[in-house]
């Protein structure tokens, strides 16, 4: 064991029993490079966050000339800073009317507890409903949503007044009534293996939150910024939520989450009482600049509009009679094996030849796959023959 190994699983907290303990020297483009120099392509980009790939140009250059400005100020909201405004700005001018404010956050679970603090507020409701085998978070708000008794069991008791519905399960949509404050939902369920919805479902959800005067929360934190092939998950089924919820991938690697909303309901938040919500750090000028750069290379370019065909090119080259299904959309998707030790021998098998695969939360017998949308075809391909390789073998 090496003494770096040493001091990270007896000095830094963990979270995971056997973690893989890659050891980093460098990341660039698709792939990460270990102290050994051997290179592993990269399938998972930091969990959707690198959407431009790793030490993007652009990314790296806009960070540093924001270092050489300024870095944190003050507190968010009471200075004016122009990294923070300018992309506020753009994204406005890239969503509907009714999402043109945007409140800035550290992460995608600061982001869902901001939202679901502005739904209460708003309409005097306590009522939150997620869904079954949903994940917003791992904060004591996001956690009382969580839609997995095993990850909430021992931290009890948590929010009230938190129920759930099934996704997928018209049905279950009775549950929604005038007492509900915010249904919080993913357009595609990110921790059961990329669950897409069917039937018109968030489309019903929609209709149901409009009828007993809801408000619909969308949690983007993996969908957004170009994931599925449109700049937000909302555009790809037509649904526009109340509240939206964004993290992970808008920073380009960088840590920055937001929720979005009109300016009316936003604005509840600064009266009765002011400073509703508050945060040091959300909106940090730093990460800001790299969001802001982040977002506008995707709509300068052509990289959303080649989501669809590498999303094509991965199901081409991933047919094998040990692969059962595979399920998402865009660059998000889930291949199942329904074998839970066939999964853990890919995942670890992969590693050892250089590309770097990733487990789901709730489901034990798919594997994640969620690469930059940088990467390119010939690296698609190349990652694929490896995992065709150790089914074969």
């Amino acid at each position: 064991m090496s003494a770096a190994k040493d001091i990270f699983k007896k000095y830094q907290a963990q979270t995971f029993p056997f973690p893989s303990c890659l050891e980093i020297a460098s990341a660039k483009g698709s792939y990460i490079y270990d102290v050994n120099g051997k290179a592993y392509l990269d399938f998972i980009a930091g969990v959707s966050a690198c959407s431009l790939g790793h030490s993007n140009p652009i990314i790296i250059e806009t960070v540093k000339e924001q270092l050489d400005k300024y870095t944190h100020v003050m507190v968010y909201g009471e200075y004016i800073q122009s990294p923070q405004y300018k992309l506020a700005k753009l994204l406005a001018d890239n969503l509907p009317e009714n999402l043109c404010t945007t409140y800035f956050t550290n992460s995608g679970a600061e982001a869902i507890e901001g939202a679901m603090k502005l739904a209460k507020r708003a309409t005097g409701r306590s009522e939150i409903i997620s869904c079954k085998n949903s994940y917003h978070g791992s904060t004591q708000g996001a956690l009382s949503i969580m839609g997995n008794e095993e990850h909430k069991a021992r931290y009890r008791p948590l929010l009230p007044n938190c129920n759930q519905i099934i996704f997928n399960n018209e049905n279950s949509l009775d549950s929604i009534t005038k007492k509900t404050a915010a249904v919080v939902i993913e357009p595609i369920q990110g921790g059961t293996g990329f669950i897409t919805p069917s039937n018109n479902f968030l489309q019903k959800v929609r209709e149901k939150c409009t009828e007993t005067g809801t408000l619909l929360i969308f949690d983007e934190i993996q969908t957004c910024y170009g994931r599925l092939g449109t700049l937000f998950g909302f555009e790809t089924y037509e649904i526009i939520p109340d509240i939206l919820c964004v993290a992970k991938g808008m920073g380009g690697g960088m840590p920055i989450g937001a929720f979005i909303t009109s300016w009316k309901l936003m604005n509840l938040l600064t009266y009765a009482p002011k400073l509703g919500h508050i945060t040091t750090f959300g909106g940090h000028p730093i990460n800001c600049a790299a969001s802001l750069a982040c977002l506008g290379h995707l709509l300068a370019t052509n990289i959303m509009k080649e989501v669809e065909e590498k999303e094509q090119l991965f199901r081409t080259h991933l047919k094998h009679s040990k692969i059962k299904e595979i399920r998402g959309k865009g660059l998000m998707l889930a291949v199942e094996f329904q074998d839970e030790e066939l999964i853990k021998k890919v995942v670890q098998q992969s590693l050892e030849k250089g590309l770097i695969l990733f487990y789901f939360l709730f489901t034990k017998t798919a594997i994640r796959i969620t690469p930059p949308l940088t990467i390119s075809n010939i690296e698609i391909i190349e990652g694929c023959e490896i995992i065709k390789g150790i089914l074969e073998a």
